[in-house]
């Protein structure tokens, strides 16, 4: 699938993750910590709570086998939060909201983006399928 038919068939929801994600890259980008222990911390709460959130989606549904993808986001996620815990901790945040001005702009440009060129490849082509 090329990148102009996945953004094609971006759903909402996808859209809505994947601006989260350039939050957080912009954010791990300005604030960025070389030390090992921020980042080994976020992988092993990430293989933690990946785990407990596999193991949700499965139960009550023997046999149930879930699409790569989202049981990858399972994992992405819990690294995203705990990460960007660590890296704006007493940085004057307001919720996940940088002080900074010039950088919720960036992000919030960068989703814009994002979502301008999913409806001009919607319209390019309609026949889209939403991917996963």
């Amino acid at each position: 699938m090329t990148p102009w038919r996945y953004l094609a068939g971006l759903t909402g929801g996808r859209y809505i993750l994947w601006c989260y994600f350039i939050w957080w890259a912009v954010v791990a980008v300005q604030y960025f910590d070389p030390s090992p222990r921020v980042w080994l911390t976020a992988l092993g709460l990430s293989v933690i709570v990946g785990i407990a959130l596999t193991l949700n989606a499965k139960s009550g549904m023997p046999g149930t086998r879930l699409q790569p993808w989202p049981t990858l986001r399972f994992f992405i996620t819990p690294f995203c939060v705990s990460s960007f815990a660590a890296l704006v901790k007493d940085r004057g945040f307001f919720l996940i909201f940088s002080p900074r001005r010039e950088e919720m702009l960036a992000a919030a440009g960068m989703c814009a983006v994002l979502g301008a060129l999913a409806i001009v490849a919607r319209k390019t082509l309609p026949a889209a399928v939403p991917t996963s």
